[in-house]
């Protein structure tokens, strides 16, 4: 991801300015202002990191150690959409490991990875409370119930071709 940003540094800084002076001569910033950088970057990205300890002076080793303590905080950019599909008891009994297999098989990509045209992001999680739906996946902020894993390939192509 380094290169990503590699010729985008200065753009980068003009982008963290407003935040670094948010923050500037105030203690205990560390949780908000990765917070920040995540939602202005859309991860947190190590030359964020290390450009706002630097003009902040806090270690980017004491900022990545609370970046990698708490779950909310990520490392890699995410998909334009965040597939989650459900893996909870109802959408288990339902079929969703059949589901998942499938979406990894279209999608090229494994539970928490992300497609390489940056387009989707795969996550399991426990339980999207839709159990009356189930099998069930979210895209987004968009549920999508009742599925087989023809229908949620489906959902995915018709996003696809939207873009």
């Amino acid at each position: 991801m380094a290169a990503l940003l590699a010729g985008a540094v200065p753009d980068l800084k003009v982008r963290l300015a407003p935040i670094v002076e948010k923050y500037r001569g105030k203690q205990g910033v560390a949780i908000p202002l990765l917070a920040d950088i995540q939602r202005e970057v859309g991860y947190v990205a190590q030359e964020a990191v290390e450009y706002a300890g630097e003009q902040l002076s806090i270690p980017a080793a004491e900022l990545f150690g609370v970046a990698t303590f708490y779950a909310m905080f990520r490392f890699q950019p995410q998909g334009k959409y965040v597939v989650r599909l459900c893996r909870g008891t109802a959408c288990h009994v339902q079929g969703s490991a059949r589901i998942l297999e499938q979406l990894e098989r279209s999608l090229g990509i494994k539970d928490g990875e992300t497609t390489g045209d940056l387009m989707f992001t795969l996550q399991c999680v426990a339980c999207l409370g839709c159990c009356s739906l189930a099998p069930v996946m979210m895209v987004n902020d968009a549920v999508h119930g009742r599925l087989t894993p023809e229908k949620a390939v489906e959902v995915l192509e018709t996003l696809r071709k939207a873009d």
